[in-house]
């Protein structure tokens, strides 16, 4: 077997193969006596079938047969020759595959990165903590209240939090336009889900109030012949109701499958609940900053086959997100455009988390994997029946030393940077990352 290779374009490899007609034919005649002997035909008793017969009768499709396994075996042993690591299945052209000559075909494949990590400890790195406070606890409980709540109609002027029931019609230019006009529609002031003016020009009306609100159009809106244009609403009030708070009982209690009848047991399950939420979030966005570091730090070429796959990934986990498990949507018809960057860092990150690994003899720690299963377990009513699933279930096992690994790489970088503690609130530090990258810029702009 002859074997070149050539660089096409950064991991893109093209590699000739030449197996000897030899090879081909004699795999051929093997299959072909093979069907002689285990092949019934009428005419012949059982193995008395000549070769010649089935050479005749199904030699092409055996040649077609032979041809595909030598091509699949030849490249697989052509990559291990020329120590190349594929990165997804290649891509074949057979350019002479004649009976009696030389079998040559061309595998254009990509190859996964070769990847030197540059030094991590220049990297400066942003460790948040915070604590959980009784007013932190207090307005998490009246959060959970308000979810809760129910409406009850009030015969005073509306205030700031009410819900009013309206009837309304918008004008333009003193024309109607259409979606501008409502019958019997809920409203809660102060909810901003209108656009500016709308809700505050109802603080202060009262059931059977008929109002007309002069409001103008977010040049922002998504409606684009509504834009940057002046309006005027003529509202109808039908009734005003005020949010009525459950009372913190059994009852209420249980409504979170919290098993508790007096408010200091409550208190001890939802703190509980706040702590693993905090650990969780300031643990994702540590994560999160220290992979963006490694990224910008090593700027690598991702094999395009590898982002393709990723996408798949993403398209099928947002059918089942939006669509359920018994979805009928074809992932592919989700525009391939829309992951492609998500995709992309994915890959980034796992391949240079795997050289991570590598490089500094990284082994899963199996009692942090767990440890981290206990405290997954903690949230469910019988822990110990979960843990011993967790344990007999070798895929989703599988999955948490994964996650158990990556927290350990994460481990790694931290401890081999320049890390400043950070000293945040509870409502900050539980915020999503980018949420708070966007609060801090808008803070910064004022």
């Amino acid at each position: 077997m002859q074997v070149s290779v050539e660089t096409t374009s950064g991991l893109e490899r093209q590699m000739t193969i030449t197996v000897p007609a030899e090879r081909i034919d004699q795999d051929v005649d093997k299959q072909v006596m093979q069907q002689a002997r285990t092949r019934r035909m009428d005419g012949f008793r059982p193995g008395k079938v000549p070769p010649k017969v089935i050479k005749r009768m199904y030699g092409d499709a055996i040649r077609y047969d032979v041809l595909n396994r030598v091509v699949q075996e030849s490249f697989y042993k052509a990559v291990q020759q020329e120590e190349l690591k594929p990165a997804g299945g290649p891509s074949i052209d057979l350019k002479n595959d004649k009976e009696g000559e030389d079998l040559q075909f061309v595998a254009t494949f990509e190859v996964y990165p070769q990847i030197e990590l540059a030094d991590f400890s220049s990297v400066e790195i942003s460790k948040q903590s915070a604590e959980i406070k009784d007013a932190d606890l207090d307005q998490m409980i009246e959060t959970l209240r308000k979810q809760q709540s129910s409406w009850a109609v009030v015969e005073r002027a509306a205030e700031d939090g009410d819900r009013v029931k309206i009837d309304f019609e918008g004008f333009i230019d003193g024309e109607a336009f259409e979606g501008g006009k409502a019958e019997g529609h809920d409203l809660v002031l102060g909810s901003n889900s209108m656009i500016p003016g709308f809700e505050s020009g109802l603080v202060g009306v009262k059931a059977g109030d008929e109002v007309e609100l002069d409001v103008t159009f977010p040049e922002q809106y998504h409606a684009e012949n509504l834009k940057g244009k002046p309006a005027k609403f003529k509202v109808k009030v039908q009734n005003v109701s005020a949010s009525e708070l459950p009372e913190l009982n059994a009852e209420f209690f249980a409504k979170f499958g919290i098993e508790e009848t007096e408010l200091d047991g409550f208190r001890a399950e939802v703190r509980k609940n706040m702590e693993r939420e905090l650990k969780h979030s300031l643990k994702t966005k540590l994560k999160e900053q220290v992979f963006n570091k490694l990224v910008e730090l090593n700027a690598i070429d991702v094999p395009a086959a590898l982002v393709d796959d990723e996408i798949d990934n993403l398209r099928r986990q947002a059918v089942q997100q939006f669509g359920g498990p018994n979805s009928q949507i074809d992932p592919n018809t989700l525009p391939k455009e829309m992951f492609q960057e998500q995709a992309k860092r994915r890959v980034t990150v796992g391949l240079l988390v795997q050289e991570v690994i590598k490089a500094n003899e990284i082994k899963v720690d199996d009692a942090r994997v767990q440890e981290t299963i206990a405290e997954m377990a903690e949230t469910y009513q019988e822990p110990q029946q979960v843990i011993e699933w967790y344990n007999g279930n070798e895929q989703i096992l599988n999955q948490i030393k994964s996650m158990v690994l990556e927290d350990q790489v994460v481990d790694q970088l931290v401890a081999s940077a320049k890390v400043s503690e950070t000293e945040v609130s509870y409502e900050e530090a539980i915020k999503p990352a980018q949420q708070a990258a966007e609060t801090a810029e808008a803070e910064a702009g004022e």
